[in-house]
This record gives structure tokens, C-alpha cells and sequence, in this order.
């Protein structure tokens, strides 16, 4: 089995099309069998170089990498055009010299105004024309001894079009290139494609491409097409909805396996299973699984998926992962060893979501608040506290070793001397440390951030209260 994901270079890869790339990966890795690479890049005008690298890098990031070297579509232009030749000599295409405005009036005298679309009339078909130097496009000739072109699609069944919903269709325009249509047909060939896994926007597409595989005496692969990502308003996902870009959600901080999870579930299920290893994706994938109707992309579920992978990646993975491929630059801005940073991950990791508000969290601890939640310290400063936080700096003063387990005993010695509870003193320490009242374990900060800093902080807090 030969599958193969066909991306178009006019802009960066699309979350919709990296599910389709997955959906291809899984099929070809459970069946034993191939995932291909091909990019698209016969719109001249749109394709940029800029976007061909960043479906690589996107790719490589959530690690579907091809089997074979990649295939650019515009430098097989010399098979494209020999197979164009092909077909004209055995009368299965034609040259076609009329003008869109042209077309245009010949419909008007048989239609009216009211034209509602324009079909080709066949004007050009079985006429012979002198070389006069105009340019000319080449149509496909749709057979006349076909009614109706009926595939079996894995996912949706029996797809049945009729004859005459289409015209004869473009193959090649007048300057020489080749049709989407016609370069996928005669590429897939070559690339041996066993399977076409696609999105259901392509649907229209396929009876087309499958007369130009009889025609060029190719054999017609199997075709899968594969519902669409849909925003929360039911309609087709968009910027408005959630970022489109796949590489916008390693900026934003996912793990490439969290993404890939959430992604699968979108439209594939495995029984009541929600988080899959790439293993078990491996095993357990078949396009019969695919459901036909499209799935609501859901942001606070992918948060929840992604803090799931937060969790259980170990933290030296994760500090790795940090410093290797999501924020090489930013453990040098840290005066902080790697042992401090590795075990700050490991105190913030279950209380975030993504890497960006890890690093958030790690980079207001660093510097420091430069103000006070007003709602927290309302909650928990009162005319005691004061007090209480300058006999803990006089204690802290003291302290020669600045562990955690001294540290705890240091806040507990002082609550049962003023007999309060723990949260009496914990609170206000947090908001004098990070600005606010919701941290990790809050002598675990101050063991971490140091004596001196620690000592620094509560002082400039009490001023503040005071």
C-alpha cells in the first residue's frame, strides 16, 4: 500500500492538513506500507519557497516524515506534457482556442441573461485547426459511451456522479501549464499511489480524475475522503475559530504528541479510548473507523490534552524538549542552574497548560512581581500580617541551610507561636514571591529562588503593605 500527503506551497500547513497527513501516516504504517510526500507547486504564482520549508519543519515537528525523497510537482513538467501529447494524439483531448468571453456569448444566445453558469458548449471538439500561433488550452474529452462515474469510497460508500454535471474540462491551459486535475492523475501513477486519503472538499474532484486515469490507462487507486475540521458555529474551521497554522501551535507551546492525539480523535475513535500512544495509533488505525460527519474543533480540549502530555512527560524530557527545540534561548536569560529549572518544571507543569504559560510562570518567578494581585491581597492581608511577615524575616535571617524541610519548619514554628494557621502566613509569602496568591508549594519556590531573594522580596512587600 502507497499512500501520499499533496500539500500546496501558497501557505503555511494547515491544521486540516496535517490531520490528513496523520490519517495517511497511521493507514500506511498499519498496513506495512508507504506514506509519500508530494508538493504541489503548479500555481506559479501563489507557491513560495518560504511556505514549501515550512511544511517541511511543520512535518518534522510532528515527526510524519516521508518514506521516499519528496516529490516537487514542477519538476516533472516533461512527463506532464508528454502524457498531454498522448492524449491529443488519441483524440482523448483536444485544443481549444475559444476565449471565456466567447464562450460567454455563444451561452448567452442559447440561455439568455440569466446564465446562471457557464458549461462548454464543445465548440472545439473534433475540429482540425491550422497552427495560426494563438494560444489555446487543452480540454479533456469526456467519453460518450459514459452515463455516470460510480467509486467506492472507503469512508462514505458508494459515490455515484452523473455524466452531466461536468463539461470538457481544462487539462492544460493556454500557456502551456498543466491542470491540478491532470498533474495529480499522471503523479500518482508514477508514485505507485495504491490509496487516495484526502479531505471531502476533494470529493468533487475524483470523478473527474478518475476518467483521466482510464484515459491515460492508469489503474484507479482506492479513494478515502475524509470529513472536514469544523469550527464551534458548525462551519468550516478559520482563523476566527482557532489558529490555522500548525506551526502557530508550537509557537503557542503544544507537544507535537498532544496535538497528534487531539488531532486523530477528530473524526477516528477507537471505543471510548481518548489519549493513544504513537504505537497504539499504529496498531489500532483503519479508515473504518473514519465517521463521515465533520468534527468541532474544541480549544479547551486540546488544552486538556496537552496539559495530560505536561504531566507525564518526565521533567528532564521536558526541559530537553524546552531547550533543544521550543525555546533554545531561553534557559540563558536564567541565571538559575539546570538542577533549579528541571525542578521548577516539575513544581509548575500540572498547574499549566501549555509551554508558553510555563515559561510565563518560570519568567514572573525569575524577575519577580512588579505589583500585587489587588483581589488576592484583599483576601489575605489584613492589620496582623505585618507582623507576622517581619518576625519571618528575622527568622529567616537566621536560617543557615535554606531547604525546603527548614523552611517549613521555620513557618510552622512561627504560626504556633502566634497561633494561626499555616495559610495565615503561606498567602501573603506567595504574593510577596510571585504577585499573587496561586503558586506551587510556596516554601519549594522560596528554597528554590534563594535566602537573599526571598529575604528581598517580603521586605519590598511589607513596605508595601505597611
Amino acid at each position: 500500500m502507497r499512500v501520499r500527503f499533496a500539500p500546496s506551497p501558497t501557505g503555511h500547513l494547515h491544521i486540516g492538513s496535517v490531520r490528513v497527513a496523520l490519517f495517511n501516516w497511521l493507514f500506511a504504517r498499519h498496513n506495512n506500507g508507504k506514506f509519500l510526500l508530494r508538493i504541489e507547486d503548479t500555481d506559479l504564482e501563489r507557491s513560495k519557497q518560504e511556505y514549501t520549508d515550512s511544511i517541511f519543519k511543520a512535518l518534522d515537528w510532528v515527526d510524519i516524515k516521508p518514506d521516499e525523497p519528496a516529490i516537487i510537482q514542477t519538476h516533472r513538467l516533461p512527463e506532464h506534457t508528454q502524457m498531454l501529447n498522448k492524449l491529443l494524439a488519441e483524440n482523448k483531448a483536444y485544443r481549444c482556442y475559444c476565449t471565456p468571453e466567447q464562450l460567454l456569448e455563444r451561452l448567452k444566445v442559447t440561455h439568455g441573461d440569466d446564465l446562471l453558469y457557464t458549461k462548454y458548449d464543445g465548440h472545439c471538439r473534433g475540429k482540425t485547426f491550422e497552427d495560426s500561433g494563438k494560444p489555446y488550452a487543452i480540454r479533456f474529452a469526456l467519453p460518450s459511451d459514459v452515463t455516470e462515474i460510480t467509486f467506492n469510497d472507503i469512508v462514505r460508500g458508494t459515490v455515484t456522479f452523473d455524466i452531466d454535471q461536468f463539461d470538457d474540462f481544462i487539462i492544460a491551459r493556454s500557456d502551456g501549464s498543466p491542470m491540478y486535475n491532470f498533474v495529480v492523475v499522471v503523479d500518482d501513477a508514477f508514485m505507485r499511489i495504491s490509496h487516495v486519503i484526502r479531505g471531502e472538499d476533494h470529493i468533487s474532484n475524483t470523478p473527474k480524475q478518475i476518467l483521466l486515469y482510464q484515459a491515460c490507462g492508469y489503474k484507479v487507486p482506492q479513494f478515502a475522503h475524509l470529513p472536514l475540521i469544523l469550527g464551534p458555529s458548525g462551519e468550516r474551521l478559520s482563523k476566527r475559530d482557532a489558529a490555522t497554522s500548525v506551526l502557530d501551535y508550537k509557537e503557542n507551546g503544544y507537544l507535537p504528541e498532544a496535538l497528534i492525539n487531539y488531532l486523530v480523535r477528530l473524526g477516528w475513535s477507537h471505543g471510548d479510548q481518548e489519549i493513544f500512544t504513537r504505537a497504539e495509533l499504529i496498531q489500532f488505525f483503519s479508515l473504518e473507523q473514519v465517521g463521515k460527519k465533520g468534527s468541532i474543533f474544541d480549544m479547551a480540549k486540546l488544552d486538556s490534552v496537552n496539559g495530560i502530555y505536561l504531566r507525564d512527560i518526565s521533567d528532564q524530557d521536558l526541559f530537553n524538549y524546552i531547550k533543544q527545540v521550543y525555546r533554545p534561548e531561553y534557559f540563558k536569560s536564567l541565571a538559575w542552574s539546570d538542577e533549579q529549572i528541571i525542578q521548577l518544571i516539575g513544581l509548575y507543569k500540572p498547574r499549566v497548560k501549555t509551554l508558553k504559560e510555563l515559561l510565563h510562570e518560570l519568567t514572573l518567578l525569575y524577575n519577580g512581581p512588579t505589583d500585587y494581585l489587588e483581589a488576592d491581597v484583599k483576601q489575605h492581608v489584613d492589620a496582623d500580617t505585618a507582623n507576622y511577615l517581619g518576625q519571618l524575616i528575622q527568622m529567616l535571617e537566621s536560617v543557615d541551610t535554606f531547604s525546603v524541610d527548614i523552611l517549613s519548619e521555620t513557618g510552622k514554628a512561627l504560626c504556633t507561636k502566634n497561633t494561626i494557621k499555616l495559610v495565615k502566613l503561606a498567602q501573603p509569602l506567595r504574593i510577596a514571591l510571585v504577585g499573587k496568591a496561586a503558586s506551587p508549594g510556596v516554601f519549594d519556590l522560596a528554597a528554590i529562588i534563594g535566602k537573599d531573594e526571598t529575604i528581598k522580596r517580603l521586605r519590598t512587600f511589607l513596605s508595601v503593605i505597611k
